[in-house]
């Protein structure tokens, strides 16, 4: 495997994007015996352990960060392409991929709960853009079935995407899809009895961890869908929208929270969006640090709306995110944020 520092990954991320031509794969794979978490060694054991350090500083900046912290727009670049809703961002090797929903028939609220759901299912198709390191749509990967058509937040472990594809409401259902870096081939993994939002594959247990609709519940399974365990998110700031995982045994969430505004601000009619980081501990699942992020991008969401993922290099943090709609504004813009902060010794 091949790691990419904050170096590389930044100059990928600030290239100019350029359209590039869309395929199209709708099938997918039963899913497939996957070893546990992927360590590799091709890169041998330096490689291995400098990527090691790199997360760890991850975990320490995003723990040491608070209110006061300066974030800093470094680049902002336009993704030529339809890119639709977008949800989640991983990287992997020499490519990036980016989820996203595109809405066919909007859901509606039911006037009261129907069969356990409170909405319509609506119409739509889950996407998957594969793009190469200089931003060229390499492929376009559609992932769901039936009612299962929207991606949420999605996370890489180096040698597969993980990604979740729901129903477009709450206490639903999910398929957990696996899709390889490299062969970009479609595996289905299990099926869930609920909205799930977000996806991270625990490295030291090899176990798969995800949040559902406002990521007010997580969930633990086996590779094979065996639910481990559940528990209830201790916090009410922030619903968490794309997550990452870091050694050990935590992940780094993005997220964002609507609130009615006042009637100056134009009444219980328009939301305020408040963004945010959090640092979880996948162990005592305790919200280690959670920070405003109140930046904003050119159709005024805040920035961690959705598509978030984070990397550190010494003391200096890197965030990217792609939070607008490719219809709205500027269309979906990849934007890198950086930050200086001081972890704690000891």
């Amino acid at each position: 495997m091949k790691h990419l520092n904050v170096r590389t990954l930044t100059a990928v991320l600030s290239a100019a994007l350029i359209a590039g031509g869309a395929a199209t794969a709708n099938a997918a794979e039963p899913a497939r015996a996957v070893a546990g978490p992927d360590i590799s060694q091709d890169s041998g054991a330096r490689a291995h352990a400098d990527h090691q350090a790199k997360d760890d500083a991850l975990a320490r900046g995003v723990a040491a960060a608070d209110r006061n912290t300066k974030w800093t727009l470094a680049n902002k670049v336009k993704l030529r392409f339809p890119t639709y809703h977008t949800e989640g961002l991983a990287l992997a090797g020499d490519r990036m991929f980016l989820s996203a929903v595109q809405i066919i028939e909007p859901t509606k609220k039911y006037p009261s709960p129907q069969g356990g759901y409170d909405r319509t299912p609506g119409k739509g198709i889950g996407h998957l853009f594969v793009m190469d390191r200089k931003g060229n749509l390499q492929k376009d990967i559609t992932l769901g079935e039936g009612d299962m058509y929207h991606p949420g937040g999605i996370e890489s472990d180096g040698k597969n995407i993980w990604v979740d594809v729901a129903q477009y409401r709450p206490n639903s259902s999910a398929i957990i899809y696996r899709v390889d870096a490299t062969t970009l081939q479609v595996h289905k993994q299990f099926q869930v009895k609920d909205h799930i939002g977000g996806v991270v594959l625990d490295k030291v247990n090899g176990h798969l961890v995800g949040n559902n609709w406002g990521s007010r519940r997580f969930y633990e399974w086996t590779l094979d869908g065996r639910t481990v365990t559940t528990w209830d998110n201790p916090d009410h700031f922030i619903d968490y929208q794309d997550c990452q995982y870091v050694p050990d045994g935590k992940m780094i969430c993005g997220g964002i929270t609507e609130f009615p505004q006042t009637p100056a601000g134009g009444g219980s009619g328009a939301t305020y969006e408040l963004g945010g980081i959090g640092l979880v501990d996948l162990r005592s699942h305790a919200i280690l640090n959670e920070v405003p992020f109140q930046q904003w991008s050119s159709a005024g969401h805040v920035i961690t709306r959705n598509p978030v993922k984070m990397a550190a290099d010494g003391n200096r943090l890197t965030l990217w995110a792609a939070p607008d709609n490719g219809d709205e504004a500027n269309g979906t813009e990849l934007f890198t944020y950086q930050a200086t902060v001081t972890p704690a010794t000891g």
